[in-house]
């Protein structure tokens, strides 16, 4: 369909920067996803998103004789433990889109070794994952698999490091700083606002939030968030943190991206209303995003 697809990245963070506009692109990413078995919960071309329900992951499941001859017979029966999500993303730049493909993943565990009934709780985003899958979107929209993969390996471009608001710059890690009791805790980016807003979107969608709306030209997300504060211990993660029967539970925030000079960015949460978010869950929504942006 398309050529000159080329893929750009920021540390971890890949994306296709695609010659074709969203709405050229929609229909083919859905059926992209519903080739590969997936279903899709989530689909917002206003918003520009649209995600998968969760899969287990068969290419966990041991290969082998047993197998062999089972079948999808053994397919049927044999769980990995193991489940995944995948958000698309599209942004509009000009005449061409940026497609951000983040994954989520859950695993099957038991709290104590006695303890015979297991829980789903979350494990970290797979970056690999999300580069197998732009890999495989490229091939679908007309670049040759052996390009692909090579395209999406050499894309080797680092970029700076968040750190923490008023902190000095540092060749270390970024590490998080508790804002005081009268401000919102925000972080510093070394990113241009362009770049800032691109993987602080991205890093929202690792992190798993219901971004609902967004407007890149305010610098906004429109976000829910669900306090796991407000969870009660034994809930199932997986059939509860995750689900949209928690959507009573989840409330409504604002992350804010701003320019700050030429070179770098602002984020900050605010409420729904638009004022400054102050607290545990301002410094728990910064962390996070955070530790994508490293």
């Amino acid at each position: 369909m398309v050529g000159d697809i080329r893929v750009e990245r920021r540390g971890t963070q890949r994306w296709l920067v695609v010659p074709a506009t969203p709405e050229q692109l929609w229909p083919q990413l859905k059926t992209f996803w519903l080739d590969r078995g997936f279903t899709l919960d989530v689909e917002s071309p206003d918003a520009g998103i649209m995600e998968t329900g969760w899969a287990e992951n068969r290419a966990k499941i041991p290969e082998g004789i047993v197998r062999s001859f089972l079948g999808k017979v053994l397919d049927s029966f044999y769980s990995t433990g193991e489940r995944d999500r995948y958000r698309t993303r599209l942004e509009r730049v000009g005449n061409a889109t940026e497609v951000y493909i983040s994954h989520r993943g859950m695993m099957e565990t038991t709290p104590t070794v006695r303890d015979p009934v297991t829980i789903w709780v979350s494990r970290p985003s797979d970056p690999d994952l999300e580069a197998e899958f732009l890999s495989k979107l490229m091939v679908r929209l007309g670049t040759k698999d052996d390009q692909a993969k090579q395209a999406v390996a050499s894309a080797s471009e680092v970029a700076p490091k968040a750190r923490p608001a008023d902190a000095p710059a540092a060749p270390s890690a970024a590490s998080a700083k508790p804002a005081p009791a009268s401000t919102a805790t925000t972080l510093v980016v070394d990113d241009p606002f362009d770049r800032a807003w691109r993987r602080v979107g991205l890093g929202l969608d690792r992190s798993g939030f219901t971004v609902e709306d967004r407007d890149r030209a305010a610098g906004v997300f429109y976000v829910r968030y669900v306090d796991p504060n407000n969870l009660p211990k034994e809930e199932n993660i997986f059939k509860k943190f995750f689900s949209s029967d928690d959507a009573g539970k989840a409330v409504r925030y604002r992350v804010l991206v701003r320019s700050e000079g030429t070179d770098k960015s602002v984020v900050s949460v605010q409420t729904a209303q638009g004022a400054p978010e102050k607290g545990e869950v301002a410094q728990r929504i910064i962390g996070m995003l955070m530790n994508q942006l490293k």
